[in-house]
């Protein structure tokens, strides 16, 4: 818009025309991606969503501890060992969840260094985020880091301090 104009509602025919060729570049770029995801999720050779999609763990009334579908692993929260999370503090909580995150990703022939993300709660960020994080740095695998993030949050249980999930690939 041009401010300079008596009536201020004249725009400039070059502010116009790249205003209008970004918003239809943006709009196929955006509009061809989701072409491609709805085919890729939802046209495969006709197979239903229960063939393509395969659930370990089902005993828990709420949630899979794994779930499997096409070439990715999600593994549903993990937290410390419960029965120890009163006489655990941060590091050892981390520890023992980050055993329990390699133990579901083994069961699907996967591992810490097929991570695509890593979603990280924690009960107080101010006084346990640099603990976690020693804990999470030696565990990780440094030439295969995953995205992650780690915010606070209240949890299910008042021992609980850290839960972490992860989304991974898997060639099994």
């Amino acid at each position: 818009v041009n401010l300079n104009s008596k009536r201020g509602t004249e725009m400039d025919s070059s502010m116009l025309d790249s205003s209008f060729n970004w918003a239809s570049f943006g709009g196929g770029v955006l509009g061809g991606a989701a072409v491609v995801a709805a085919v890729h999720f939802f046209g495969r050779r006709g197979a239903s969503m229960s063939q393509r999609i395969i659930r370990l763990g089902t005993k828990d009334p709420r949630s899979s501890a794994v779930v499997l579908r096409d070439g990715l692993v999600t593994i549903s929260g993990q937290v410390g060992d419960i029965d120890a999370l009163a006489q655990s503090d941060i590091t050892a909580q981390t520890e023992q969840t980050l055993k329990k995150v390699d133990g579901l990703l083994a069961q699907v022939n996967s591992s810490k260094s097929e991570i695509i993300e890593a979603r990280i709660w924690i009960k107080d960020i101010n006084r346990d985020f640099q603990a976690m994080n020693a804990v999470w740095n030696k565990w990780v695998d440094p030439n295969n880091k995953g995205a992650r993030f780690c915010v606070e949050a209240n949890m299910a249980r008042e021992q609980i301090l850290v839960e972490i999930q992860v989304v991974a690939a898997t060639s099994g």
